[in-house]
């Protein structure tokens, strides 16, 4: 009799276990939840041309932090977030949603200029990009630093037409392509490798 009583005390200790951590598992849940929306929301602000290359790497590179921070939190307290650490997360993703919408929403947005060759090829660009972090091809730390380079480029493109007069002349053509071609490349390989955003 006392050995079935103690194998219900230990069936019932795990039910209540099972019981009190749902909670926890609810609230990481909803964490993982808010990144993915979030990350959803970039996607769409990237494709539609409401978030430019710099806006959208800035973006990425705070959502690859706070990222990181979560999962450094788990691993300090043996997998789990505790109360406090929810809520710095949840007060750090409130920002993060606040500075998606600000820059959405923002008098910028993405120039393509797609008339031409190479405003085509950015739009595609920017639109591999988009698809990549939508699908979760493409982490957040990934489209942070293809976005960067995005940026660098653009700025490099306008530099050469200040330079020209306001036109790229056929070698600026040429070293905008090639350097469009190694961007290209990038993006085919980041959403091709074994990291992904997590779902």
């Amino acid at each position: 009799m006392t050995r079935y009583r103690n194998i219900g005390l230990v069936a019932a200790s795990a039910t209540l276990a099972g019981v009190l951590m749902l909670p926890s598992s609810a609230e990481a849940g909803k964490i993982k939840k808010r990144a993915e929306n979030q990350q959803d929301r970039i996607a769409q602000g990237v494709k539609s041309g409401q978030l430019t290359a710099r806006e959208t790497a800035r973006l990425e590179r705070k959502e690859s932090a706070l990222n990181h921070e979560v999962k450094d939190m788990r691993e300090l307290n043996g997998g789990t977030l505790t109360n406090k650490d929810k809520a710095i997360v949840n007060h750090q993703q409130n920002r993060l949603s606040r500075g998606i919408y600000g820059q959405k929403h923002d008098a910028q947005t993405q120039n393509t200029a797609p008339t031409t060759e190479i405003g085509q090829r950015k739009e595609n660009q920017q639109d591999r990009v988009g698809q990549g972090i939508a699908s979760g091809e493409l982490t957040a730390g990934e489209a942070g630093r293809l976005e960067g380079k995005e940026t660098a480029l653009n700025q490099e493109t306008r530099d050469m037409r200040k330079l020209d007069g306001g036109k790229l002349t056929p070698g600026d053509k040429k070293l905008v392509n090639q350097q469009q071609d190694k961007l290209s490349k990038q993006i085919y390989d980041q959403k091709h490798d074994a990291q992904t955003q997590p779902n």
